[in-house]
């Protein structure tokens, strides 16, 4: 609380921010976790010289020996895990046994790539002319831009940052200024696990001084990637900055995703995976629930169990066994009243809504409610698809409910938002469960399970309104974070022309079998 957290560049912290502001718990507001001194644009340009300066250096160290660096980081975070989850708990309000999965999914990212490091596999190819070898190679691209937001604050930037450094690239970072402790936190065991200085720099900055500062960087030929975790909005813009400089930025953006439950689905199993994926982390995961299509023969049933499941789920102080706790900040709580404010007369209301407090009080709150910023979960039944609350992702404790007659409906209404990142069907029916996944416009898809859960080894990401195409995680992320060079090697001692010196071998074409 003395210290103020400060951005870092080449290893040195950047003194005089430009301003500094408190970070605060959102389940106790009073509770100040830490002060962020805030940088401008010219600092996130530093940061990518830095990060340019540092590049070559790291791109020569052998793969193998930058997978030992991710082994470190890997080791330390295990023995930091406790310490940093319960960090990620008191900035964001994220419950505790989610956290401590957040920090199992940095270490399950770690171990997975420490073997990339002996695998960056390029390919020998036969060459069409003798005495001639060709090569593919995957090259690093250079000084990469992360920017990602805070309802993940340490596992989606591994995402990034571990893959990246593995490829031998360097990194500029700029965190959420909401997350900032827990992301200096992320840093500090970086730099302790022996990654060089300016290869991971970070700053700390708001969204206007971040995009100059892009801006800044971009034209000026330092950043070579950027990946960015946000809303589509930003993401748009972001895409459009890039593109200028004829480069393609790997895109995580919202989602609106869909759940359809048909009419053989386990009714039980399906209620137990709404919940889970519309209300942990207080429906601000960008894979949260969106809206539920059930069939109509079973939606009566589904509204009984589901409301009653919310109604029973516990929810509170994140430090103790709940479901959920707070929104995750005064600016997501802004947000969130304007998605209620999308309720409109033809819906049926199932539940609170609003800011839980001593005038409106929700059974089985655990702690104290006016401490923070916490909301009521709410079940709206009968959204339509030109409804604004069916077509926008809310970012909030909220669940919308339709209903579908045939499967190639529930596809469509599945895809009308326009967002394509998860999705999820509840069937007991292979064949409803292969049409839907080859009809659904979304990059994941689950079935019997909920839209949320991704694993460290599995491409992850979206389409649409959702992403670019863009995937991280696995062996997929490679792509986002090499190039392919192919080398061509002739030592025949004399030009060989591709396609003009070619050795034809003939045939004789009227050749028949005797009859």
């Amino acid at each position: 609380m003395s210290s103020v957290i400060l951005s870092v560049v080449a290893g040195e912290r950047v003194p005089d921010p430009i301003r500094t502001t408190p970070s605060t718990n959102p389940a106790n507001t009073a509770d100040v976790v830490g002060l962020i001194g805030s940088a401008g644009a010219d600092v996130f340009a530093r940061a990518a010289a830095a990060a340019k300066t540092a590049q070559y250096g790291w791109a020569t160290l052998p793969a193998p020996q930058r997978g030992q660096v991710i082994a470190n980081v890997g080791r330390l975070m295990t023995a930091n895990k406790t310490r940093l989850a319960a960090l990620v708990t008191r900035e964001i309000g994220k419950p505790l046994a989610e956290a401590l999965g957040e920090v199992q999914e940095i270490i399950d990212t770690c171990d997975f790539f420490i073997g990339e490091g002996r695998r960056l596999y390029g390919q020998t190819v036969p060459s069409e002319m003798p005495d001639k070898q060709l090569f593919t190679f995957r090259r690093p691209v250079g000084a990469v831009a992360v920017i990602s937001a805070g309802n993940f604050p340490v596992a989606v930037p591994s995402w990034y940052i571990v893959p990246a450094l593995l490829c031998g690239n360097t990194v500029v970072w700029k965190p959420a200024e909401y997350s900032a402790v827990v992301s200096n936190a992320f840093y500090e065991i970086f730099a302790h696990a022996g990654v060089p200085l300016g290869v991971l720099n970070v700053v700390y900055a708001d969204g206007a001084d971040t995009f100059a500062g892009l801006d800044q960087a971009l034209a000026a030929g330092l950043i070579d990637k950027v990946g960015f975790t946000g809303s589509s909005e930003v993401g748009s813009r972001i895409g459009e900055l890039c593109g200028r400089h004829l480069q393609t930025p790997c895109l995580e953006l919202g989602g609106k995703n869909p759940m359809v439950i048909t009419e053989d689905a386990d009714l039980d199993l399906a209620v137990e995976g709404a919940l889970f994926s519309g209300f942990g982390t207080a429906g601000q995961r960008c894979t949260s629930l969106g809206t539920v299509i059930v069939h109509e023969s079973i939606h009566d049933s589904f509204i009984e169990k589901f409301g009653t499941a919310v109604r029973e789920a516990a929810m509170g102080d994140p430090r103790e066994d709940v479901l959920f706790g707070p929104l995750l900040d005064e600016k997501f709580a802004a947000g969130f009243e304007k998605s209620l404010g999308w309720i409109a007369a033809h819906h049926q209301v199932i539940g609170s809504t609003g800011r839980v407090g001593a005038d409106n009080p929700r059974d089985g709150f655990v702690g104290d409610p006016s401490a923070g910023l916490f909301y009521h979960p709410v079940i709206v039944d009968g959204v339509r698809p030109d409804d604004e609350l069916f077509l926008n992702e809310t970012f909030g404790p909220i669940v919308g409910v339709t209903t579908y007659s045939t499967l190639d409906e529930a596809i469509a209404l599945g895809n009308k938002s326009g967002y394509g990142l998860s999705s999820s069907i509840y069937t007991t029916d292979p064949n409803k469960a292969f049409r839907f996944a080859q009809g659904i416009s979304a990059g994941m898809v689950s079935v019997n399970n909920s839209t949320s859960g991704a694993e460290a080894h599995l491409p992850f990401g979206g389409n649409g309104k959702s992403g670019n195409g863009s995937r991280q995680s696995g062996i997929w992320v490679l792509d986002q974070f090499t190039r392919w060079q192919s080398l061509n090697w002739d030592y025949s001692g004399k030009l060989q022309k591709a396609q003009m010196d070619t050795v034809t071998v003939e045939a004789d074409d009227d050749f028949l079998l005797p009859d």
